[in-house]
């Protein structure tokens, strides 16, 4: 779990190096990532035991892979190229919250005290770095749209955890994600065709391509193998408190690299985030599927 959120948590600045020169657009990045996961995961399940399944079931794992995957990830590779690393990483905190609020609207799971202090105020963090996003070295093009874009990435994610709460566990991980990573490449592939003229390939630098390929492998494909794994070994409640390693590793990479740095207000909105998840989590009735996508 410490690996897969150390992975996450350096894309924000990995991912807002590549886009500095203005080559790589993020759409674009958005299809190294899941057309690259497709196939690493199409791949390693030659090697894997075989399940199948169905044709109703697959359907289903397409609209898992739209939520889950197309508009998560899109809404997060977007949203950084918008803001800082930081300050992207600090919304994704939030996904743990936006999972006990849909299950509450959608499952009618109760919601306790804690639960509900929890929410007030995370949701009041993120809205301060949506609205005072001013802070960042390097914040983009606009900061406050970055954290809103972000946010609706966390959105989505917690949206699919919630409509597949029981489906999920169903299959292995390596079965999920390779029919939601081909789901996803299939449907948003053809829309960046545009893009993917565009992009002059010759003037793509060796340090981008580095950069692209730890999204793709480290960010991605790895990152999801470390998840399988932690999650076998250590209850939920351990595997959600890992999710807080994201912020930590991006903010301080952003810093050193120059790109970010902690304003008065931002320090406040990491203490109501933390404060809120941590409230959330410990919670007795607390979903158990709250990890990171």
């Amino acid at each position: 779990m410490l690996g897969a959120n150390v992975c996450w948590g350096l894309m924000s600045p990995v991912a807002k190096l590549v886009f500095a020169s203005g080559v790589i657009a993020p759409i674009i990045m958005v299809d190294f990532r899941i057309a690259g996961a497709a196939i690493l995961f199409w791949i390693t399940s030659i090697f894997t035991p075989k399940e199948h399944v169905p044709a109703l079931d697959k359907l289903r794992l397409f609209g898992a892979g739209m939520i889950g995957i197309l508009l998560n990830q899109g809404c997060f590779i977007i949203g950084v190229s918008y803001t800082s690393p930081g300050e992207a990483s600090l919304v994704t905190t939030t996904m743990p919250m936006w999972v006990m609020l849909l299950a509450w609207l959608f499952l009618k799971e109760p919601i306790t005290m804690k639960k509900a202090g929890g929410i007030v105020l995370g949701a009041a963090g993120a809205l301060i770095l949506v609205l005072g996003g001013k802070g960042s070295i390097t914040g983009g093009e606009n900061p406050a749209l970055g954290d809103f874009i972000v946010l609706m990435a966390q959105l989505s994610y917690a949206l699919y955890l919630t409509l597949y709460r029981n489906f999920i566990k169903k299959y292995s991980l390596v079965t999920l994600m390779k029919w939601m990573f081909l789901s996803a490449t299939i449907v948003g592939m053809p829309s960046t065709i545009g893009f993917l003229r565009a992009t002059e390939w010759a003037a793509i630098s060796v340090s981008e391509w580095i950069g692209v390929a730890y999204v793709v492998f480290f960010a991605t494909y790895i990152a999801y193998v470390c998840i399988m794994i932690g999650q076998k070994n250590l209850r939920p409640t351990i595997v959600g408190m890992y999710n807080y390693v994201q912020p930590i590793v991006a903010t301080i990479v952003g810093i050193l690299l120059g790109m970010d740095h902690f304003s008065i207000p931002k320090a406040f909105a990491v203490v109501l985030i933390f404060t809120g998840v941590y409230l959330v989590t410990m919670s007795k009735a607390a979903p158990a599927d709250t990890e990171e996508s």
